[in-house]
């Protein structure tokens, strides 16, 4: 196996020079995952933890493949009550997966649709001591099951055990970031952080929403992101009436007003954030819509603490919004937790009141009305530590930028 060391990558342009922490993690990093998460399936009962999704298997591997974008072949990693973790994968994902930590690989000749692995993993689980005749599976809210329908509920039959939801487990223990995977967050959000930095220089009325965010998306690439699986833009006079859609080929016209929200990733990691512009000219009640969503930012970030809620930041947040003005925010939350996934637990509501620690990594988002059909949304994205919340974006602009 190949140990990964952690020196600094370092990525040039003509403006700028980035240094970037090496990709991939030393072993230490898995151990330390597994340990942890080991101790709270002995406080389940659970003989054994199935994982099937991309998140969970390169979460205490660190196999990180694109393969994953081929809904084919399932793959699963097998967590034991002691010891390290076991593969069972496709053949065609073997010599990746030996390239990780992982020593015990155990592979089928996939695609085979009339028992596509359910075969080997359950003579692997049944392999495992087995003392309380439980299971655990990813089965709650924000979780899901990789693999046919027919084929979980032959393995649920053959596996002989009580199937546990470790979902709410798992997901608050990826919740608390290692200082490796925060460096890996911060990297991309300041990669992310110069492509906007460069789009303010070359974006210009008369342009495309289209043609804006391509020339972002080369930036983003030459400044060493992996990709940008999540990239939306939205324009109109002096506002925009959705923040999920586009890019598409309508032309910004002077006096729009244009949001993007790029969810990029380097090495497996997500930033995700937005950046707002007028052209060439701004009305009063978007000058001052920007103004009140920058200033809830700055009121959710002083309310970042260990020991505080997310819910704390609810109503942090909420009450500049309210104060300026807002007459609703249709997203359903202003924030959530950020990492090998784009959108983690928790959410920012005004009922998760999940406690903040040391080490979660949050995006605050604040959105308002401001007008019929005129929203106004500003997404940061922040790590708790133990003296409070440190931005890892670059911080916009006090005032709306006019292009």
């Amino acid at each position: 196996m190949v140990m990964l060391t952690e020196q600094a990558a370092t990525i040039t342009d003509a403006r700028v020079v980035l240094e970037l922490p090496s990709r991939g993690f030393p072993e230490e990093e898995f151990q330390q995952r597994l340990a942890k998460f080991q101790q709270s399936m002995d406080a389940l009962g659970c003989d054994a933890v199935i994982l099937t999704t991309e998140p969970e298997v390169r979460y205490f591997s660190g196999f990180l493949t694109q393969f994953w974008q081929s809904p084919t072949r399932p793959w699963f990693l097998v967590i034991p009550a002691a010891g390290k973790p076991i593969a069972v994968i496709p053949e065609i994902g073997a010599s990746g997966m030996r390239r990780t930590w992982i020593e015990d690989i155990r592979t089928w000749p996939s695609p085979r649709p009339e028992d596509d692995g359910v075969s080997l993993l359950v003579e692997t689980v049944k392999s495992l001591p087995r003392h309380n005749h439980r299971i655990g599976m990813s089965l709650g809210p924000e979780s899901l099951v990789r693999m046919p329908a027919e084929a979980f509920a032959a393995l649920r039959e053959r596996l002989d055990a009580t199937l546990v939801d470790i979902a709410d487990t798992l997901q608050r223990q990826r919740m608390v970031k290692s200082a490796r995977e925060v460096d890996r967050i911060e990297a991309i959000c300041r990669i992310a952080g110069q492509a906007f930095e460069h789009l303010a220089q070359h974006a210009a009325a008369g342009q495309t929403e289209r043609e804006i965010c391509r020339r972002m998306q080369r930036d983003l690439l030459d400044l060493g992101a992996d990709g940008f699986p999540y990239m939306v833009a939205g324009s109109g006079p002096g506002g925009y009436d959705s923040i999920i859609m586009g890019p598409t080929d309508r032309v910004v016209e002077p006096g729009d007003l244009l949001i993007i929200d790029t969810g990029s990733v380097r090495d497996g990691y997500f930033c995700d954030f937005d950046r707002n512009w007028a052209f060439g000219r701004v009305d009063n009640a978007a000058r001052d819509a920007y103004r009140v969503t920058w200033e809830a930012t700055e009121a959710g970030f002083v309310a970042a603490r260990p020991g505080a809620t997310t819910s704390d930041l609810w109503r942090a947040m909420q009450s500049v919004l309210a104060a300026g003005g807002s007459t609703g925010n249709d997203v359903g939350r202003m924030g959530h937790g950020l990492g090998m996934e784009l959108t983690e637990r928790p959410s920012i509501t005004s009922s998760d009141e999940t406690e903040l620690a040391n080490g979660m990594v949050l995006t605050l988002e604040p959105g308002m009305t401001f007008a019929a059909g005129r929203q106004m949304v500003h997404e940061e994205n922040i790590v708790i530590t133990d003296r409070g919340a440190r931005w890892l974006t670059p911080r916009a602009p006090e005032a709306l930028p006019i292009l």
